[in-house]
C-alpha cells in the first residue's frame, strides 16, 4: 500500500494509539482484528484507513508485526 499522508494520534489518557493512512473514506467500518487492535478500512475498496491499538504501552511491540501482517508499509518506526 502506497500512501503520502499518515497521521499519528495518541491519547495518553486512554492509552490508545492510531494510525491514520490517506484522506478518511465516506464510507468507512472498524473491525477489532485482535483484543485491542482495531482496523478501519474502507468498506467500498476494502484499503485500510487507520490502526488503532488500546492499551498501547503494553502492546506497542505488536505494531510491527500487525502492519507486516496487513501488507502496510509505515515509513517510521515507533515504540515506547
Amino acid at each position: 500500500m502506497e500512501n503520502n499522508i499518515y497521521n499519528i494520534y495518541y491519547d495518553e489518557e486512554g492509552d490508545f494509539l492510531e494510525l491514520i493512512i490517506g484522506e478518511p473514506p465516506n464510507n468507512e467500518g472498524t473491525e477489532e482484528i485482535e483484543s485491542g487492535i482495531f482496523v478501519t478500512k474502507n468498506l467500498e475498496t476494502n484499503e485500510i484507513y487507520s490502526i488503532g491499538i488500546l492499551s498501547f504501552k503494553k502492546k506497542y511491540h505488536l505494531l510491527n508485526s500487525i502492519l507486516k501482517r496487513l501488507n502496510i508499509d509505515f515509513p517510521l518506526t515507533i515504540g515506547y
